[in-house]
């Protein structure tokens, strides 16, 4: 065997043993509930904690881990799925929180991570959890953004990732509905305005 087909060999031995390790990951989060990996929220932890908190506690810098904000103080803090929903926001991304002297918060993306589009079908589990299925994986999306599209099971769903980074979350960014054609328009969530990209979140 030439030097050609060994490299040919190992690559697929490489290629099998990645799909592998994916398919394990995927498993353990099926058996976790849907949760990201200890690993995953680690990494999240990590750099939450090196971020800053300032004027008393009212301007807190997080990190989005597909649902909340996580705090350099380890704490979760609500973000609004319309908002998350809007912004695309995905795992990693950083934000800023300003609390208001009435107890709102108030959001703003201010350093978004490089990200990556992959192409998956919407499906429903027995839980009624809805995920998208995309290169092997299934990738948790917020409902928030299904109603918008009024997404189905079965439908094809643009998700956003995070390009370098494992994530159990995926981000909207549009729809093709079941018996659209590849010509066919999509769904689409308009561009935030990125002067106004702020949202409140009325403190419960």
């Amino acid at each position: 065997m030439d030097n050609t087909n060994n490299l040919a060999l190992i690559a697929q031995m490489i290629e099998s043993a990645e799909k592998n390790i994916q398919s394990a990951k995927q498993l353990l989060r099926d058996l976790m509930g849907g949760r990201t990996i200890v690993s995953d929220l680690g990494e999240i932890s990590r750099r939450a904690a090196s971020l800053s908190v300032s004027e008393g506690g009212k301007i807190i810098e997080g990190v989005f881990d597909g649902q909340n904000m996580i705090g350099p103080d380890g704490k979760q803090y609500p973000v609004p799925a319309n908002y998350a929903s809007k912004s695309k926001l995905v795992e990693g991304d950083v934000l800023k929180l300003t609390i208001a002297d009435d107890g709102s918060f108030i959001y703003k993306q201010i350093g978004p991570i490089e990200r990556r589009k992959v192409l998956g079908m919407l499906t429903q589990d027995d839980k009624g959890d809805y995920k998208v299925i995309a290169e092997g994986k299934s990738f948790r999306v917020l409902l928030a953004s299904l109603t918008y599209f009024k997404a189905e099971p079965g439908d094809e769903v643009t998700i956003v990732l995070p390009k370098d980074k494992d994530a159990t979350w995926g981000a909207v960014e549009n729809v093709i509905k079941q018996g659209t054609s590849a010509g066919g328009s999509a769904a689409t969530v308009p561009t935030p305005d990125k002067s106004s990209d702020e949202t409140e979140l009325e403190e419960l």
